[in-house]
């Protein structure tokens, strides 16, 4: 009797995903899809979109947990907005 093993898909990198978004992003700003095509295309935008999202959470995360003070010890801040003025 043959055994099924499920393999997960590796997730793509942040680069891959921040492609596909823009790819897709390209493909729907041209507006000559097909309806179903561009709704495959938003699907992939959407998911791309999501990845790229969830990571830069856990680089967002990792960030705060990793900043340490100038003798040593560390301390957890929030990370800093880009938005932000620091002048």
């Amino acid at each position: 009797m043959a055994r099924h093993i499920k393999v997960k898909a590796e997730q793509p990198t942040f680069e891959q995903a921040m492609h596909a978004l823009e790819e897709a992003v390209a493909k729907l700003e041209k507006g000559d899809l097909p309806l179903d095509q561009a709704l495959d295309c938003f699907t992939v935008g959407i998911e791309g979109a999501s990845r790229c999202r969830a990571l830069l959470k856990d680089v967002e995360t990792r960030v705060e947990q990793l900043l340490e003070r100038a003798d040593g010890s560390l301390e957890l801040e929030p990370f800093a907005d880009g938005g932000e003025d620091h002048g």
